[in-house]
């Protein structure tokens, strides 16, 4: 499928604010509600584009703990698809030839680490071995920052969609926010459709759709839940997409990683614990464009010791709940 320049004003719309309504975008961008809502169907259909509600752990008080898991070639498939299948991961991925897997994993701080981190892992016999890394600093991606290639609107049109029950500094509590079970089936509903209707969501939960709406609305201006789109990279023109393992000197990280930040290529970075102190997510056009990346942009980098890099083969999950391959 191919996308046009209407395509991806609407995918940055949807980037802005998740859940505005069709013709609220169609007002921005000068054409009809009709043809919003069809072009997001066939976005969704054809290019992998969704637009999910996420929970912010930092604001839930979850350590957030990125895993690698090296198998043998014909069981990464089953390991990862079961990875995937769990609550608590937010994204599975495969690298490096079909024998690494990594995945994001949150758990409640001060939790039983060992147990919920490795005790729960799918029991295989060709799991090789595991390295467990506690993202410790994030420094963007999901709820820090947005996406900087997001550039088909201008600062009038993001301005207008904005949404004005975004998170407010005093509304942000000190202490992480309690969730109740119907708090947990809400975003859960979100997970796997950002914009399902109150209708849908208050059967999810079990409370009258006006409870529904007060609820989002708490919680996202509490920076508990956040919107954003999941897409696949490709469709969008971007082959390359590279995880990057740094090891930088510690007087170096904090500027290390807010100089990743203002790179356009990176789409996530964080500081972790492990022997590798920092990684982070690269989407370039093409490999060229990842090798000028890396010997004219991150080997200018100040205090970096040593990069390792593993490209990404697919996402077995994003940013929701699986999904079929298409």
């Amino acid at each position: 499928m191919e996308v046009d320049t209407l395509d991806r004003r609407i995918v940055h719309a949807l980037r802005t604010d998740g859940r505005a309504g069709w013709r609220e975008i169609g007002a921005v961008l000068g054409i009809s509600d009709q043809t919003v809502a069809r072009r997001y169907r066939r976005l969704r259909e054809n290019a992998g584009v969704r637009v999910v509600g996420i929970p912010n752990p930092i604001r839930l008080g979850y350590e957030m703990w990125t895993l690698r898991l090296h198998t043998a070639p014909d069981r990464a498939i089953p390991l990862a698809e079961a990875l995937a299948r769990r609550g608590d991961t937010g994204w599975v991925s495969l690298f490096s030839g079909g024998t690494e897997i990594t995945c994001q994993v949150r758990i409640p701080a001060h939790a039983d680490r060992e147990a919920l981190l490795l005790q729960r892992l799918p029991r295989t016999p060709g799991l090789i071995s595991v390295s467990a890394h506690c993202l410790i600093h994030q420094y963007v991606g999901g709820a820090v920052g947005p996406d900087l290639r997001d550039d088909a609107l201008t600062p009038a049109e993001i301005a207008a969609l904005t949404p004005p029950d975004g998170p407010q500094p005093q509304d942000i509590p000190p202490s992480p926010l309690a969730l109740t079970p119907a708090d947990e089936a809400l975003l859960e509903a979100l997970g796997r459709d950002g914009r399902a209707g109150y209708t849908e969501l208050a059967a999810a939960t079990g409370w009258p759709e006006s409870t529904v709406r007060r609820r989002m609305r708490e919680l996202r201006r509490s920076g508990a839940l956040y919107y954003d789109v999941e897409v696949r990279p490709l469709v969008f023109g971007f082959s390359a997409a590279v995880m990057l393992w740094l090891t930088v000197a510690p007087a170096r990280l904090a500027a290390v990683g807010a100089a990743l930040a203002g790179h356009e290529e990176v789409v996530f970075a964080a500081a972790t614990t492990g022997a590798t102190n920092l990684m982070a997510t690269v989407i370039c056009r093409d490999m060229a464009a990842f090798y000028r990346y890396l010997t004219e942009r991150v080997s200018g980098l100040d205090g970096v010791d040593r990069v390792e890099s593993t490209p990404l083969l697919r996402h077995v999950k994003q940013l929701g709940p699986a999904v079929p391959s298409m």
